[in-house]
């Protein structure tokens, strides 16, 4: 997995990579009460708004954070947005995209390095 200073997580699977944010983002968020996801399809740019998650205590926007097409989303979440709280960097993942240029991920951090930054 690699991990952005946004608190986004990314995992390849195959050719895809799956999206998501790490526990920490989730627990600052506090309960997350409404996620509302990309349409499939859509070729997003990095650092474009994908995702609005709203929770009890604000409102945010969840980037791309590498360029290419969203392949897939979480429907999951919009019926049951606090799954966020409960499995952050597994079930409640937000949507799976075909990157354009896997290079960009070379830059971001292991999960040892992310620990260190949120340390």
């Amino acid at each position: 997995m690699k991990f952005t200073e946004e608190h986004e997580w990314l995992r390849i699977e195959g050719d895809v990579v799956v999206v998501g944010i790490t526990e920490h983002a989730a627990e600052q968020l506090g309960d997350v009460v409404f996620v509302e996801l990309p349409e499939t399809d859509q070729e997003v740019a990095k650092d474009d708004e994908v995702v609005v998650i709203e929770s009890v205590k604000a409102a945010s926007d969840i980037l791309a954070p590498i360029d290419g097409e969203i392949v897939e989303v979480n429907t999951m979440l919009v019926d049951e947005p606090g799954k966020v709280n409960d499995d952050a960097q597994g079930d409640a993942w937000f949507f799976k995209m075909k990157p354009a240029d896997l290079s960009q991920m070379d830059e971001m951090m292991d999960e040892a390095a992310y620990k260190a930054f949120i340390g």
